[in-house]
């Protein structure tokens, strides 16, 4: 917290009446603030809200709603003519009897969600009604859902920053594979940074897709996080979804390392209504993010930062789960990730190759305690651990 902040704890922070009560217990209430800002995708619009009650700069609400709402996102879009995927809105995913199929092949997913959290690719009615009975099983707290067309191709995303409604800068990344695929298919997520200069085919065609959408969508002031398609055999971009803030996965320390511009200071400039001043510089190297997973089980202990910026070619190491944790058989979302390393390389497949190098090296050092073992396979695991350290029950010995 920076001097002269206070922090107030609150039971949920997408609840405005958590918040205005949290205020009014510390008497701020009536406190004049300049503007409120966020980055936690959930409570965008609570903050929107939230700005509206106390008379302050922020984000205005129906804009708010059309950066979270992947129908009114789409509606807008396709009415303002952006290539963007058809859709259906899916009002209880508990039911699907009165869900028109349109597609070939579709993705379900919340209308409001984030983090590929809950979504999943269907391939006819059939897999729909499965998916519906999953929900149902699982007991889904969002039940408002989006069908939406499958786009093939590489997942592109575009990271930018809007002032006064001209959009200031934006650097694209590319996943290794598209993030739902991998999901999907349980592969690790790894993402790398367009260069402005070596791939600028790809700025070309993106730009306009990136500027008329956040022109559609109102935003006027902040960061954003757009997610779009690329077909490599025609080179159509077309549009997935946009978020008011910035990505996740390292995006802060990548876009920072390729192209100088520090997206949190930008954030809350902007928020404040002061244009940031940016100092856009690309890195002549390519910088990606490769995220470090584990198997199911408690987390023993695995390589500390220090350790792993001494590995070749990382720049950035950070750890979200610490030891004594869980780990899930199964990642479902984009952000389950054990920990991501930034990796700075001379070509593209240097990049490609390190990334595996990486994990591996990591693999090698992460101690996690295999789950739902008896007692005596957690005695024989412990042995073959730490062969040196007797753990053994010595009753009766020496007698």
């Amino acid at each position: 917290m920076p001097e002269g902040g206070t922090l107030i704890r609150v039971d949920d922070v997408t609840n405005v009446e958590d918040l205005l009560a949290a205020l009014h217990r510390e008497g701020l209430a009536d406190r004049r603030f300049d503007a409120i800002q966020t980055t936690w995708e959930f409570a965008v619009v609570t903050a929107a809200a939230l700005g509206a009650v106390l008379g302050c700069r922020v984000i205005e609400p129906a804009t708010a709603l059309r950066m979270r709402d992947k129908s009114l996102q789409k509606a807008r879009l396709r009415a303002a003519g952006v290539p963007v995927a058809r859709s259906v809105v899916v009002p209880d995913i508990f039911d699907v009897s009165d869900v028109p199929w349109e597609f070939e092949r579709a993705v379900l997913k919340p209308i409001a969600g984030g983090g590929t959290t809950s979504t999943s690719v269907v391939g006819d009615r059939k897999d729909l009604e499965k998916v519906s009975r999953e929900r149902r099983e699982e007991r889904e707290t969002s039940r408002t859902f989006l069908l939406e067309e499958f786009v093939p191709g590489d997942e592109w995303m575009a990271e930018g920053v809007v002032f006064d409604g001209e959009v200031l800068f934006f650097g694209l990344g590319v996943y290794s594979e598209p993030c739902l695929d991998a999901i999907t298919g349980q592969r690790p997520i790894s993402l790398r940074r367009l260069d402005t200069v070596q791939e600028a085919e790809a700025y070309q065609r993106a730009e306009p897709v990136v500027r008329d959408s956040i022109a559609a969508l109102g935003l006027r002031d902040g960061v954003f996080h757009m997610e779009l398609f690329h077909d490599p055999a025609t080179g159509r971009v077309v549009f997935s979804e946009c978020a008011a803030r910035r990505g996740g996965a390292m995006t802060q320390e990548q876009v920072h390392a390729k192209f100088n511009v520090d997206l949190a200071e930008a954030a809350l400039l902007c928020a404040l209504g002061r244009q940031p001043k940016l100092d856009v510089r690309l890195h002549p190297k390519v910088v990606g993010c490769a995220g470090l997973y584990g198997p199911a089980g408690v987390v023993i202990d695995y390589p500390t930062a220090d350790e792993l910026l001494q590995q070749p070619d990382v720049a950035f190491a950070q750890m979200w789960v610490p030891p004594g944790a869980n780990l899930n058989t199964r990642f479902s979302a984009s952000a389950d990730m054990l920990g991501a390393v930034l990796l700075v390389t001379e070509t593209v497949k240097d990049f490609d190759e390190r990334v595996p190098q990486v994990r591996e090296w990591f693999q090698d050092r992460l101690v996690v305690a295999e789950p739902n073992l008896t007692s005596g396979q957690r005695w024989a695991w412990q042995g073959r651990r730490s062969p040196e350290r007797m753990h053994r029950d010595w009753l009766y010995e020496g007698a």
